[in-house]
């Protein structure tokens, strides 16, 4: 008896201390464990929300090409006359004007060749003034029945051989200072000209060879090809306004050009196998920072831009009567702002109208507050980076 007497208070002080020890846990759970949001607002403490700054954007519409840099006039200089380059008179990748001397050719026989036809000439001129006084010689005599028929044939024929003769050496001397005019050669268009393919002390004959080549790089034009559909809705988009569009050029560099563009054409027909219609923009470029061969992407949008605010749509919210946002005011009060939407624009929503540039609305904790209710506010950047 004695021995079952001990075991039950051994039995009774182990569930003892296993029910202290169940409350003691208990207890520090309470201790340690954090009240829930809504049982903190509800004691009256601050909801924490997270805030982020709206985004001002330009929402022009806008479509992009890739575009060709290529030069308006190009040229390839070719000799027309044969002999020794004497001169290059250009430093290669310059910039050289209409009417430059570039190369002179070996002068000296092309100069004796004009003073060889200027002789002949002359000569000529003689033969014909003596042709032409014995021609009238004869024809006076033949009026007086002194000279025959045959005579005054043979002196009308002279006459005419040695006017030809004359017209004959004048040519010849034209020709010899064309030649003469082409020892120089002359930059026939303003541009950059690339390196001397052909250098001094070589020789050159007038075939297909080419000495150097210059492009024009102020206007230069950027080539690009659209469909079908977008050149329909480019024309009835821009043409209806007069014109008034907005081009960019964005370099390989990611430097962009606004609005240099001085005039544009598209082809007159569409390609059959890409179904594509060629475009031609012609743009100022006295930077030279368009390279013809080059690539760049083209924009065409608005002429003036659309300036819109935007947010994440997140930071909607919508009750019986519309669209709203909550926003924190400098002083921590949460208030709330009716709002016209307009469209939304990868993943943001442009705000018409209800809130202002320097507005910051809530976008996380929204279900936690209400209207004019103190909150404590973390501002976070768009990409979610605490500020």
């Amino acid at each position: 008896m004695l021995v079952g007497k001990i075991q039950k208070r051994v039995i009774i002080r182990h569930v003892a201390f296993a029910v202290v020890c169940m409350g003691f846990g208990w207890f520090l759970k309470a201790k340690l464990t954090p009240p829930p949001a809504s049982m903190g607002a509800m004691a009256g403490g601050e909801p924490m929300v997270l805030t982020q700054e709206l985004e001002i954007r330009n929402i022009s519409p806008k479509k992009t090409f890739i575009g060709h840099v290529e030069p308006i006039k190009s040229v390839n200089l070719m000799p027309q006359v044969t002999g020794y380059i004497e001169k290059v008179l250009f430093e290669e990748g310059s910039i050289v004007n209409e009417g430059d001397i570039l190369f002179v050719i070996e002068q000296e026989r092309y100069i004796a060749n004009v003073s060889l036809r200027e002789a002949e000439l002359a000569s000529a001129k003689a033969n014909l003034v003596r042709a032409e006084r014995d021609y009238k010689r004869q024809s006076s005599l033949s009026k007086q029945n002194y000279a025959s028929k045959a005579t005054l044939d043979n002196a009308e024929s002279a006459y005419l051989q040695a006017k030809a003769a004359v017209a004959q050496a004048q040519a010849s001397l034209d020709l010899a200072k064309i030649d003469l005019g082409y020892t120089e050669i002359k930059a026939p268009i303003s541009g950059r000209i690339g390196k001397a393919l052909v250098t001094e002390g070589n020789y050159v004959a007038s075939t297909l060879q080419t000495l150097a080549r210059i492009v024009q790089t102020h206007p230069i034009r950027v080539a690009f090809s659209v469909t079908d559909k977008d050149m329909l809705n480019m024309r009835q988009r821009y043409d209806s306004k007069g014109s008034q569009i907005k081009t960019e050029l964005v370099l390989s560099n990611g430097t962009i050009l606004v609005n240099n563009l001085r005039s544009r054409f598209s082809d007159n027909e569409v390609n059959s196998e890409t179904a594509t219609i060629a475009v031609y923009a012609e743009y100022n470029n006295e930077k030279n920072l368009l390279i013809p061969g080059n690539y760049v992407d083209i924009r065409i949008g608005e002429a003036e831009d659309q300036i819109a605010l935007l947010i994440p749509q997140g930071a909607l919210a919508q009750d019986q009567h519309g669209n709203y946002v909550m926003v924190v005011t400098d002083s921590g009060i949460a208030e709330q702002r009716r709002v016209e939407l307009g469209e939304i624009i990868e993943d943001k929503q442009v705000v018409l109208s209800g809130l202002s540039p320097e507005d910051k609305v809530i976008i996380q904790g929204l279900q936690k507050v209400r209207d004019g209710q103190k909150v404590r506010a973390q501002l976070v950047s768009d990409n979610a980076e605490v500020k």
